[in-house]
C-alpha cells in the first residue's frame, strides 16, 4: 500500500472461544484463561471505512488463534482469513490493518503473536439477527453465538463501559458453539464464552 496509510473502518465484531463464561482472558489479557490453551476466533463484518483510497465497505474477515492460558505471556499462533471476494488491494488493505502495520488496535495485539500462519483467501459467509450471529468458511468453519437473555427475557445481558483493544464499550455477551480446522488450528466449543459488539477502529 504505497502513498497515504491513513484509514478508519466500522463494523460489526464477534468472537468464540474455548473458555466459559466470561472469558477472563476478554476481561484482560492478564488474567488466566479456563483451560490450558485458549482456542477461539474474531469475525469481522467491515460496514464501512477505507484505506487511503481503497473502499472497505461490505468486506469480511476472521481471525482464528490459539494462545497460552495466560495471554499477556505472548506465544499465540494467529491466521487471518480475508473473503475471497475482496480485491487485491482491498485484500492488501485488510491484512495491514489486521496485522497491525498501519498501526490502530492491532498493532497492539500483534505484538502477543509469535507465529503467524499465512493468511488465506476463502468464501466468508456471515449472518445476524438481533439474538445470535453466525460465521461460515466452508470446510473450515462453522459458528454460531446466542445472547444470554437478561432478567426481563427479551433483553440481552450486556458489558458497559468495558475497555477492550478491539471491541466498543458496549458489548453483548452471549454464548457460542464452534467447530474450526485449518491443519494448525483446531477449535471446539459447545456453549462457551462468545460476544459481540459494533467497532470503529482508525489508524496510523
Amino acid at each position: 500500500m504505497a502513498g497515504d496509510d491513513s484509514w478508519q473502518v466500522k463494523g460489526l465484531l464477534f468472537e468464540n472461544c474455548n473458555c466459559q463464561v466470561i472469558c477472563p482472558g476478554h476481561v484482560h489479557f492478564s488474567q488466566d484463561c479456563s483451560h490450558e490453551r485458549c482456542t477461539g476466533y474474531w469475525a469481522i463484518r467491515f460496514d464501512a471505512g477505507r484505506h487511503a483510497d481503497v473502499d472497505l465497505g461490505g468486506m469480511r474477515a476472521v481471525i482464528a488463534y490459539d494462545s497460552p492460558r495466560h495471554m499477556i505471556e505472548g506465544g499465540w499462533s494467529q491466521v487471518i482469513i480475508i473473503d475471497r471476494e475482496a480485491s487485491r488491494r482491498q485484500r492488501a488493505a485488510i491484512d495491514a490493518i489486521l496485522t497491525g502495520k498501519v498501526g490502530g488496535p492491532w498493532a497492539v495485539l500483534a505484538r502477543f503473536v509469535s507465529r503467524r500462519l499465512p493468511t488465506r483467501y476463502e468464501r466468508i459467509d456471515i449472518s445476524e439477527d438481533d439474538a445470535q450471529k453466525r460465521v461460515t468458511i466452508n470446510g473450515i468453519l462453522k459458528s454460531t453465538i446466542r445472547m444470554i437473555r437478561g432478567g426481563d427475557r427479551s433483553k440481552p445481558v450486556t458489558f458497559e463501559n468495558m475497555f477492550n483493544q478491539i471491541h466498543d464499550t458496549t458489548q453483548v455477551i452471549a454464548r457460542g458453539d464452534t467447530s474450526y480446522e485449518d491443519g494448525v488450528i483446531r477449535i471446539d466449543t459447545r456453549g462457551t464464552h462468545g460476544l459481540w459488539s459494533g467497532f470503529e477502529w482508525s489508524g496510523p
